[in-house]
């Protein structure tokens, strides 16, 4: 067995700033087998210089205790937000220790017990910390072998593991539980080499299918959120907003708030906040403010808003170029030239942003909704000046995020409005506030100039993005000439956006898809082709090709070229290292242009899936939440202006509008994929395809509202 190290300085290595020791790891958690390991590597390849500079280079930024009573926990800065890593990462634990599943807990985000983690976003968690979690659990069943073997004089190769019992291979009577061989012990490994971790055919637990591990506390409500967190003396804030991003306080008027019993006010530069113990006084006070603002207002609504982004759009830049586009233009018989266009679009989560901060021997506590605890900590640190070591971020489970929640802004307001008061104080936004700060997936304008050649071979593919983002844009079909050029930064354009933009559930390829797979759709009706047939004509990726045929045998297709009446889509795409492909089926009322979706087939290849209850659950919610930004989730907005507030106006899907949904896995001995995201990718295209097929009417606009509809009825050729 490997010399056991003791160490003393300081987790974030000599690099970074100063957090938790590891003596009070080992002081906080007690004895046991502790194996640390690191996955700065995987995730510095999406990190900021910032972030690169807090990473752990030379030390450790996760690590897995195998406790005294055989239980095993895995501390990670990741989050559970209902995506359901805390079962599918305890899957693979569980797998390569040869424990219970049931033994293993996951210790997420908080910054006190965890080591750093950028944040949980773009379908990483499997992917990329799931290998490194694999090895250092591989490394500590090496540990336990080497020291049973010590323990009961036989060689580590004659001995086995059954369910975290170690037993002779020769005698099962020699045998000797884990929580024997570190009853009393703190014993610490560091992961230094990558040992050999189970080949797919060894599995026991990775693959079949389990319950969500909080899905019992959720639907019981036992499940704590951060709105649902009570201290002792805390009281409500109500802040002051502005009633748009381009206004500017000019002078306010408190006096009238302060009269009001039991109220505090506060006013500090840009934070004017009333805070009461009970949250409708608070409100009712900070109400009875008054206040004149100056406002600077970009020119820009969302009646204007295309010409405005096209208007304002910088110097494109090149992203893929192959071939040369005028000699495809040659060798073109049909052209299609098309424009494509997405509103802003918000996260609409149930739970809205909360914060609960409370301060207690100069040291700052705050439970927060944020899907980056980390940078969280950073921020509070900065702006309160409380040191680094003083501040704990703990994130309870969060009621959605989707990209929404790594900013964390309110966590910021409860955290200066607790260190002035001397109180422990909750922000927990209204949902006007949620639209208000929303960071939206931001609009965008897609130009595409595509040709086929009479065989129905695509020789050109010219595709300009402006502020979608490039996640999605590439091309995916084999095109000898083609060209992808991105105009603005996406959702990081603040220069453009009268407001916040940010990343929204695969950020950017829901509109790359969506104009791309229209696009194919439209090459493949001049054609007078099949669209499944006209695809795989022009494809080489033969996972794509696998899932397109995997959708169409699942589904029944028939071909038969669009429009056909039918009212049958298909699109297919790519994201976080998963290809999906689906079939969907629309009824359209051409009286009033609504659309039903009723039903929809989805095949997903995402390597080898871990849980595939919890992949399911996540393809459903990715079709479900696809028919909003589809159909009918748009801001409405005049230059800062939200003039969109709440769900009377921001019309989510309903239960009445679920289609049948039908979701096909397919399964393959390669690395774990993103499961998170893929499948929301296809919704804009798949209907838009499904509306075209059933009435010959094109649709270019999201969300594809009844009005949209009526209009494309009276416009198509």
């Amino acid at each position: 067995m490997k010399e056991t190290k003791e160490y003393n300085e300081y987790t974030a290595g000599e690099t970074s700033v100063p957090g938790l020791r590891r003596r009070d790891f080992f002081k906080l958690l007690g004895g046991g087998l502790y194996v640390f390991f690191n996955v700065t590597d995987a995730l510095n390849v999406l990190a900021t210089e910032s972030e690169q500079r807090r990473s752990l280079p030379t030390d450790y930024n996760a690590f897995l205790l195998i406790h005294e009573d055989g239980t095993v926990s895995c501390y990670t800065g990741k989050i559970e937000m209902g995506q359901g890593v805390i079962t599918s990462l305890a899957q693979m634990l569980a797998d390569e220790l040869d424990v219970a599943y049931e033994k293993v807990k996951m210790v997420m985000g908080d910054t006190m017990l965890c080591p750093w983690d950028m944040g949980t976003f773009g379908s990483m968690s499997t992917r990329f910390f799931g290998p490194p979690l694999r090895a250092a659990a591989a490394e500590a069943l090496a540990v336990l072998l080497d020291m049973a073997a010590e323990k009961l004089g036989i060689s580590a190769e004659q001995l086995t593991v059954e369910d975290g019992v170690i037993i002779s291979k020769q005698d099962k009577g020699k045998k000797i539980a884990y929580r024997e061989l570190t009853s009393g012990k703190k014993i610490e490994r560091y992961l230094d080499q990558k040992p050999e971790v189970k080949d797919y055919s060894e599995f026991r637990i990775m693959g079949k299918s389990f319950n969500h591990q909080d899905g019992r506390l959720k639907v019981t409500g036992e499940a704590k959120y951060t709105a649902d967190i009570r201290v002792p003396g805390m009281l409500y804030a109500r802040i002051l907003r502005p009633p748009s991003h381009g206004a500017k306080l000019v002078s306010v008027d408190t006096s009238e708030a302060e009269k009001q019993d039991g109220v505090l006010v506060v006013k500090d530069r840009d934070l004017i906040a009333v805070l009461h113990e009970n949250p409708e006084k608070a409100e009712e006070s900070r109400d009875k403010i008054k206040a004149e603002y100056e406002f600077d207002e970009k020119d820009v609504n969302d009646q204007n808003l295309f010409d405005y982004l096209l208007k304002n759009a910088p110097e494109g830049q090149i992203i893929n170029s192959q071939g040369d586009l005028d000699i495809g233009k040659r060798m073109v018989d049909t052209l299609v030239e098309s424009e494509y266009y997405n509103s802003y679009v918000a996260h609409a989560t149930m739970e809205t942003h909360a914060a609960l901060a409370h301060i207690e021997d100069e040291k700052i506590t705050v439970w927060a909704s944020t899907q980056t605890p980390f940078p969280a900590q950073e921020t509070i640190s900065r702006v309160t000046g409380f040191p680094l070591e003083n501040v704990r971020i703990i994130p309870p489970f969060l009621g959605g995020g989707f990209g929404g929640k790594t900013a964390h802004s309110q966590a910021v307001e409860a955290a200066r409005l607790a260190k002035i008061t001397g109180k422990p104080v909750m922000v927990d936004w209204s949902r006007e506030e949620e639209f208000f700060y929303d960071t939206f997936r931001p609009a965008a304008v897609v130009q595409i100039s595509t040709g086929t050649d009479a065989s129905g071979k695509i020789n050109l593919w010219d595709y300009k993005e402006y502020y979608a983002g490039e996640r999605g844009s590439d091309t995916i079909y084999d095109v000898p000439h083609q060209r992808t050029m991105a105009f603005g930064r996406g959702w990081r354009a603040p220069e453009v956006h009268p407001f916040a933009t940010g990343a929204w559930r695969a950020p950017g390829n829901n509109t790359n898809t969506f104009a791309r797979e229209s696009q194919i759709d439209i090459m493949a009706a001049k054609a007078q082709t099949d669209p499944i047939e006209f695809r795989l004509k022009n494809l080489t990726d033969q996972r794509m090709i696998g899932v397109l045929k995997e959708v169409a045998e699942k589904a029944g297709w028939k071909p038969a070229a669009s429009p056909s009446g039918r009212g049958f889509g298909v699109a297919c795409g790519f994201d976080a290292g998963a290809h999906v492909a689906h079939i969907a089926e629309v009824e359209v009322d051409q009286a009033t242009g609504r659309v039903q979706v009723k039903r929809v087939v989805c095949a997903q290849d995402m390597g080898f899936c871990i849980n595939p209850e919890g992949a399911t659950i996540q393809m459903e919610g990715c079709i479900n939440m696809g028919l909003g930004y589809s159909l009918t989730e748009e801001v409405k907005f005049t230059g800062g202006k939200i003039e969109t507030k709440d769900f009377s106006s921001y019309q989510l899907p309903r239960f009445s509008w679920i289609p049948k949904i039908e979701t096909h896995i397919l399964e393959l001995n390669e690395p774990p994929q993103g499961g998170g995201e893929p499948a929301i990718i296809c919704m804009g295209a798949v209907i838009a395809n499904a509306i075209f097929d059933a009435t010959g009417a094109r649709l270019y606009h999201l969300p594809m509202t009844p009005d949209r509809v009526l209009d494309a009825l009276k416009n198509k050729l």
